[in-house]
């Protein structure tokens, strides 16, 4: 299992915005990544500020689990296979991993969890005055949105940084503090 602290600057824009973005960042490859959140029928997971996802890209999984910190998030981030994503879609069975054992001394029952959302991303990562910047366009259950993410080392400079981008670019500037995650499971 890995871990990694993500912190990060992030804002919904206008279509037209989005392209705009795309034409100044021509140069780099557009991604898809579909993200499965999952949660329990009773929105433990939710209720707890915690996110859990599984990410395909590219026919490869990773589950990641997020926790909240005074700064950004802590992700604990763990491979599996696609039989496993297989056998916890279809019939529930979570992963024998790190994850699952970090959940359970969190008091979370694993077999109660289940896929409660997907979202569908088209993404472009864009090295940026220090950080990544990344270009998404979101689909989830029948809503299309556009985001902007600059994950950098502190959030005041990451917020700063993309305020001087969308101001470069002409762009109405409000920072979005709705995950990816809320607006899925929101939308069902």
């Amino acid at each position: 299992m890995s871990n990694a602290i993500e912190i990060e600057a992030k804002a919904l824009v206008r279509p037209e915005d989005y392209k705009k973005l795309l034409k100044r960042f021509g140069g780099y490859r557009k991604y898809k990544q579909t993200n499965y959140y999952l949660d329990n029928d009773k929105s433990e997971m939710r209720k707890e500020g915690l996110g859990l996802r599984i990410r395909e890209r590219n026919g490869e999984y990773e589950m990641t689990l997020k926790t909240p910190l005074s700064q950004g998030l802590l992700e604990k981030n763990e491979h599996i296979k696609v039989d496993q994503f297989e056998d916890f879609a279809g019939k529930g069975i979570f992963p024998e991993n790190d994850l699952k054992r970090f959940l359970t001394m969190m008091d979370i029952d694993v077999s109660s969890l289940r896929i409660k959302g997907a979202l569908t991303t088209e993404r472009i990562d864009v090295p940026y005055k220090g950080g990544k910047l990344s270009i998404d366009k979101n689909e989830y259950s029948d809503i299309v949105d556009y985001e902007v993410e600059l994950e950098y080392n502190n959030e005041k400079d990451a917020e700063d940084l993309l305020r001087e981008l969308f101001e470069e670019e002409n762009i109405p500037f409000s920072l979005n503090k709705k995950t990816k995650v809320a607006r899925a499971l929101s939308a069902h």
